[in-house]
């Protein structure tokens, strides 16, 4: 890199990413792209010859790199290879993502291709992809939905998609192939619907299949006809479906998939064993056990748990769990959900017991259905609640994703002369209210408004 700045970013505190480094006041310096320098203090400079951004009263912080999140590129949509999402929406999520911190974002879909997914217009937020191609992640996409999947997709692989840009492996498994989230606010609910002709709300869904297979989906937890008449009753839907009834949708709606996608676990394991790429697995009650026997069976995959706070969890499970696979050298990683702010399914009990264990390594969004809350707003909470300190707070979005994503992002994730010059200036009381965003040493984000020009 030449001596050449473009940018500097003067008087502003400043959270590198590494976990612990935090400047009171701090310059930063911008050139081609990277990080010139990081230097206590105000440093003299003309105005004319290189752009200045005064960030007193801020706090500068690496781009959030969000490594689980989906619905931001066109072909298969979610690991049940759905329809596309619409590329309105795709715009209106990448939007939402950016204007939220994060610069970089791995969509964990799995089964699009390279030419789907960085099809159409090109965006400011650098959005890559991850590869799920292998025989029992289709079969289980297949089982419940597949409407998005062609001969294509169903015969691609692992290496073709490595050779053509995936920046990881995953997600493997699904709330759609393991009886989650999508199962609770799209697929039960679609079911019912067609059965009874009743609108049936998501936390309905998951009381109705908790009843029927429980949260971790063994038909022998489920409770007994007259308890789950008692349940319908509560419910108000007694008068359009019977015990009997209900139990046959749920079995049909969630279970046809879900051998299959834990099948898939032990092809993805082994996969990221070969290939040496970070591995995303969906980590939630049904399929904890299955993810423990391969971290133990494949001890040089890189494998990441994701949203190890899924509500499928109880609280104390979640940590339990956590422990036991960070033993065996796996990345826990929380997703924010809904479970911040929003609350429309689930709420902070799981992410806060983790934190406060201090076993997180990573913080995502997932999807929640497209209502996920900020990573940004779910570390101002960590901080406000004085779990973390705010060094070690911001490294759970930047340097420590960088770490353990490395092919995706090596190159960012810190403050520190010759990375990537992502990043993001907010407020210096909260940091989950984002002021101005750079990526590749442009602004992108001024005040707020997406700025296209740099």
């Amino acid at each position: 890199m030449s001596n050449r700045l473009d940018r500097i970013i003067r008087g502003a505190c400043v959270i590198t990413g590494d976990g612990a480094t935090f400047h009171e006041n701090a310059s930063i310096g911008i050139g081609e792209g990277r990080i010139a320098f990081v230097q206590p203090g105000n440093i003299s400079v003309n105005p004319d010859e290189v752009d200045v951004i005064d960030a007193h009263g801020h706090t500068v912080i690496p781009g959030v790199i969000n490594a689980h999140a989906h619905a931001c590129v066109s072909g298969p949509s979610m690991p049940s290879g759905s329809s596309p999402v619409d590329g309105q929406v795709i715009v209106w999520n990448r939007n939402r993502h950016l204007l939220e911190g994060t610069t970089t974002l791995l969509n964990v879909c799995g089964l699009a291709l390279s030419d789907e997914a960085f099809a159409g217009d090109a965006h400011l937020l650098d959005v890559h992809i991850s590869t799920a191609h292998t025989p029992s992640n289709i079969e289980a996409a297949l089982a419940i939905d597949g409407a998005g999947l062609s001969e294509r997709h169903q015969h691609a692989s692992i290496d073709e998609a490595l050779s053509q840009g995936a920046k990881a492996l995953g997600e493997v498994g699904g709330g759609q192939t393991l009886g989650g989230g999508a199962q609770e606010y799209r697929f039960i609910p679609e079911a019912m619907k067609r059965v009874t002709g009743r609108e049936v709300s998501p936390l309905v869904s998951r009381q109705l299949r908790n009843a029927v297979v429980g949260r971790y989906l063994k038909v022998e937890d489920g409770v007994s006809d007259d308890e789950l008449q008692s349940i319908l009753d509560e419910c108000g839907l007694s008068d359009v479906s019977s015990a009997r009834s209900v139990r046959q949708v749920i079995l049909a709606s969630v279970m046809p998939p879900v051998d299959l996608a834990l099948r898939g676990f032990e092809e993805m394991a082994r996969e990221a064993a070969r290939v040496g790429f970070p591995a995303i697995f969906h980590n939630s009650a049904p399929s904890v056990e299955r993810l423990i026997e391969v971290a133990e069976k494949y001890p040089n995959a890189n494998i990441v748990a994701g949203h190890s706070n899924h509500p499928m969890f109880l609280p104390d499970e979640s940590v339990s769990f956590a422990h036991e696979l960070r033993r065996r050298g796996v990345t826990i990683d929380v997703s924010t959900l809904d479970s911040i702010q929003t609350r429309w399914r689930n709420n902070p009990a799981n992410f806060d017991a983790l934190i406060e264990a201090g076993c997180v390594d990573t913080i995502s969004t997932d999807y929640a259905g497209g209502h996920w809350d900020s990573i940004l707003v779910a570390i101002q909470r960590i901080v406000h609640k004085k779990q973390m300190s705010p060094a070690a707070a911001v490294a759970l979005a930047t340097g420590n994703v960088a770490r353990a994503f490395p092919q995706l992002a090596s190159d960012r994730g810190l403050i520190e002369k010759g990375r990537r010059a992502d990043l993001v200036i907010v407020d210096r009381v909260n940091l989950g209210r984002v002021r101005h965003i750079i990526i590749n040493g442009k602004v992108v984000v001024w005040n707020g408004t997406i700025n296209g020009n740099g």
